[in-house]
């Protein structure tokens, strides 16, 4: 019954998921159509990067480590009136210190945007643009991060649906920007979106907020005993987020140095990225926040072995998702981009390093969600510190091999970097995780990955042989290409009966009890 309410929880926040992620590629759609891999496409990537970095620092990473974990103990252990106090104190503090994080930005963006993308200096057209943009768009950290901070309160009450669907009102903003205000201001109307977006992402969660009876008091104190709680959970999930970020700095100092890597690798690299978070956000992600709150009432009742089996649960479903899905984005790589971006500044030069650099994301796709997945098990454990350990090993690792692979393989390299350290990261998680609760259903977690691994090799190793066929009978790429997906997913279903993988079984067992 758990698992069904965990899993009904995930379908909450994938279809959120799913129909912000399709938005968003509508929006890159666009944004390639207008801006290509072009100056001003590699500037607003790196500006709105900026804020988005620092986003996962105070919010939708602490929300996960900290909040929900020390919401849910002070919700099931503690009186109404104290978590309602310890509501209001973090309140304030997230307040106080997110319009102090906002200025300091907007103050110091030239310095920033020097560390950050050190190649675009050699340019000071394209600096002088990206310093603009970033002093534009840095007061979203203060909006998202108070969503962020909403969105922990919801996810405690397992309030799922505004959470899940906020993500859209950005996406719709930017979208009018592109279609709107960029042909006023250029992609200046874009910074201002950002803007709009993260102002309505705020708006959308406070209608579910009155069911949680949680009233905004901006005066009072500051201190409260939870917020050390809090401290101690988030101070670690801080700097595993610094080695986060280090990684995602070291892609773009290297991507930006196009002496090396060539021409547009930012904006290859961002579209790239995009099209592996498509599948990561609508199954990977939305399965790790619903799992969260489970977990986190799992760990405070002491009920490890529903706790291991709501992990080893959780693991299979995603790999039954995300390892086929992989193998069809490697397939399908270049159709896909060239259906969805080659077209105005987004030209064949564009599509052939954003497709090589797909094909090497796809290959991790399994284990960055499966991190998402482990990780949120640590949280629910109140362990921010293991998950900093794994990181930094894994970020030693990538920056090595970024520095090895972007020779031979230019931008390639550091998306295929990417994801071989993923998997490492992946695989030490896993095996601390496995020693410490030591209640794993093992061969139940070895034998449904093996099957569902196979599965998707057969399904890729059948699209590829007859794809191409496809140009026979169907003659436009976008009708080749939805075939082609067609075709991979009744692959997938017939190998998985073939084999008899259990999760296909649990799917069809629900939808027939539904009806």
């Amino acid at each position: 019954m758990v698992h069904k309410k965990l899993a009904m929880a995930a379908v909450i926040i994938g279809l959120g998921t799913a129909l912000s992620r399709l938005l968003g590629l509508v929006r890159d759609i666009f944004m390639a159509k207008i801006f290509g891999t072009s100056i001003f496409a590699d500037s607003f990537f790196v500006a709105f990067r900026i804020p988005n970095l620092l986003r996962d620092f105070v919010g939708e990473g602490a929300t996960n480590a900290a909040l929900v974990p020390i919401f849910s103990e002070y919700r099931v252990k503690k009186e109404r009136e104290d978590y309602q106090r310890l509501l209001n104190v973090l309140f304030r503090i997230t307040v106080f210190s997110l319009i102090l994080i906002s200025i300091s930005g907007i103050i110091f963006s030239p310095f920033i945007v020097s560390t950050i993308a050190p190649g675009f200096k050699l340019t000071p057209h394209k600096y002088q643009i990206t310093v603009s943009l970033t002093r534009i768009t840095f007061p979203y950290i203060f909006f998202i991060s108070l969503t962020s901070f909403f969105m922990g309160i919801l996810h405690t009450h397992q309030l799922f649906i505004a959470p899940a669907f906020s993500p859209i009102m950005l996406n719709l903003a930017l979208i009018l920007g592109l279609l709107w205000w960029t042909k006023y201001i250029g992609v200046y109307g874009l910074a201002w979106a950002v803007l709009l977006g993260g102002l309505l992402q705020v708006f959308i969660q406070i209608p579910p907020l009155k069911k949680t009876d949680f009233k905004l008091k901006l005066k009072g104190t500051l201190r409260h005993p939870g917020i050390n709680k809090i401290g101690k959970l988030l101070i670690p999930r801080i700097l595993g987020s610094c080695v986060y970020q280090i990684n995602l700095f070291v892609d773009t100092i290297l991507a930006s140095l196009s002496k090396i890597v060539g021409e547009g690798g930012v904006s290859a690299l961002y579209y790239a990225n995009r099209l592996v978070q498509l599948p990561l956000a609508i199954f990977g992600i939305s399965l790790a926040q619903a799992a969260l709150p489970t977990m986190s009432m799992q760990s405070q009742e002491n009920s490890f072995a529903k706790l291991s089996q709501t992990i080893s649960f959780s693991l299979r479903s995603m790999a039954f998702i995300t390892l086929p899905s992989g193998m069809g984005l490697i397939i399908l790589a270049r159709p896909l981009i060239e259906v969805l971006f080659q077209r105005g500044e987004f030209n064949f030069y564009s599509t052939q390093i954003t497709s090589s650099a797909l094909v090497f994301y796809s290959l991790g796709l399994f284990a960055y969600a499966g991190i998402k997945i482990l990780v949120s098990a640590f949280y629910s454990l109140q362990d921010t510190f293991t998950p900093v350990k794994t990181a930094s090993i894994s970020l030693i690792l990538n920056i090595l091999l970024n520095l090895i692979l972007m020779f031979p393989l230019r931008i390639s390299g550091l998306a295929l970097a990417s994801a071989i350290s993923a998997l490492f990261n992946f695989s030490l998680l896993f095996g601390v995780l496995k020693k410490r609760l030591l209640i794993w259903e093992m061969r139940e977690l070895a034998t449904s990955f093996l099957r569902i691994l196979l599965a998707s090799i057969c399904m890729g190793v059948m699209l590829k042989f007859s794809f191409f066929r496809l140009g026979y009978f169907l003659p436009r790429k976008i009708l080749q290409l939805v075939g082609g997906i067609f075709m991979g997913i009744i692959f997938y279903i017939l190998f998985c009966s073939i084999l008899g993988v259990k999760e296909l079984s649990q799917i069809k067992r629900w939808i027939l009890k539904k009806r």
